[in-house]
């Protein structure tokens, strides 16, 4: 049966994971996405004003996050009416698992609309029926079956990809996903989805990852041009650019820890 949420709520910011957290690399532990998301919207319940968009966000995966119990909390560091920063951590039982930190920048609505050019370069959806898996979504990659994948190139082989992306079930039991969240859930598969080598043989795995964003996607579906590079010494960056039907809304950035299995 398929879990209805990542988290399921305990109470006073506490979760529960489900299977649909389940990293590629071990399934006894999450992939980095889900804990984002959770963070960004613990992010947003203590920022000073609604109004205040995250426009960077980065996590810190301190180490294997671990299925199970979750705790979040999240602290506003740097108040402002106009520019506010705040921090936020995950424990796993006892163990800090991830922290992250947020600008938020107050949003004014068509503030400079006049100014802003939306894409007609973006690729459609494609047809229902013509949707995949990433390489490892099988049936214990619970991550990587909880979203509905349809790729425009790549995605089953080494090298670059763009795919669309929708969420099949929410981040929390009995809530909405924000759009900020749905996008941080999918942003961390970046590497994961443009790995310049055999996922089978190969670990690149990033500690940490950064999301600079333009503007929140305005509907469901979001498109990932994802690709990596490796160096000569062990590590590799990969890059993205989420979009929507109306153009770009964020870019991504993960170093990489490049190594044999």
């Amino acid at each position: 049966m398929s879990p209805e949420a990542f988290y399921l709520p305990v109470g006073d910011g506490t979760f529960e994971s489900t299977p649909a957290t389940s990293s590629p690399w071990d399934t006894s532990l999450q992939h980095g996405g889900p804990p984002a998301a959770l963070l960004a919207r613990s992010i947003a319940q203590v920022r000073s004003d609604a109004s205040l968009s995250i426009a960077r966000f980065t996590a810190n995966m301190l180490g294997g996050i671990p299925q199970g119990r979750m705790r979040v909390e999240a602290t506003v560091v740097r108040p402002g009416r106009r520019v506010e920063m705040i921090e936020a951590s995950l424990w796993a039982g006892d163990q800090l698992a991830v922290t992250a930190s947020a600008w938020l920048i107050r949003a004014t609505p068509d503030a400079t609309r006049e100014h802003w050019q939306p894409t007609e370069d973006v690729p459609p959806v494609p047809a229902e029926g013509e949707e995949g898996a990433p390489d490892g979504a099988g049936p214990d990659f619970g991550y990587g079956r909880a979203i509905d994948w349809r790729f425009v190139a790549g995605g089953h082989h080494p090298g670059p990809a763009t795919v669309w992306t929708r969420l099949r079930i929410p981040l929390v039991a009995g809530e909405e996903t924000a759009p900020v969240e749905r996008l941080l859930l999918v942003a961390d598969s970046t590497n994961g989805l443009s790995g310049t080598l055999p996922m089978d043989e190969w670990f690149f795995i990033p500690p940490t990852m950064t999301a600079t964003i333009e503007r929140e996607p305005a509907d469901e579906w979001m498109l990932l041009d994802a690709r990596s590079t490796i160096g000569p010494n062990g590590i590799g960056t990969a890059h993205g650019v989420m979009s929507d039907a109306q153009g770009p809304v964020a870019t991504i950035t993960q170093p990489l820890m490049v190594a044999p299995r």
